[in-house]
């Protein structure tokens, strides 16, 4: 876990919680309780947050502050959420968002 991000330009100083387990893309994962998903998924190794609608670009932590969108994922079914400032908790179910869906885009 030493790829875990210490300090949050707007969050400061991560105290580091207890351990939660938490699902991504129905992959089981450990993080920290009240990290930012975003921060516990780049412990993982996972950097691909979202495919834009238009291109299907990946995108991913850009900003780290909530202002740009590059970091939304569908969380407990909710999509578009901003997981570079939304605290991580147990049981969480985190997907990948395609465009506005956790579903992948239909190929044409």
């Amino acid at each position: 876990m030493e790829n875990r991000i210490a300090e949050h330009p707007i969050l400061g100083v991560q105290e580091k919680g207890r351990t939660v387990t938490f699902t991504y893309d129905g992959k089981e994962l450990t993080g920290c309780e009240g990290e930012p998903i975003a921060s516990a998924l780049k412990a993982a190794g996972v950097m691909v947050h979202r495919y834009t609608k238009k291109e299907h670009k990946p995108r991913g932590i850009f900003c780290a502050i909530g202002r740009c969108t590059d970091c939304v994922m569908v969380v407990n079914g909710q999509p578009n959420v901003r997981t570079c400032v939304t605290p991580l908790k147990e049981g969480m179910k985190v997907q990948t968002q395609y465009g506005v869906s956790e579903k992948p885009f239909e190929e044409k």
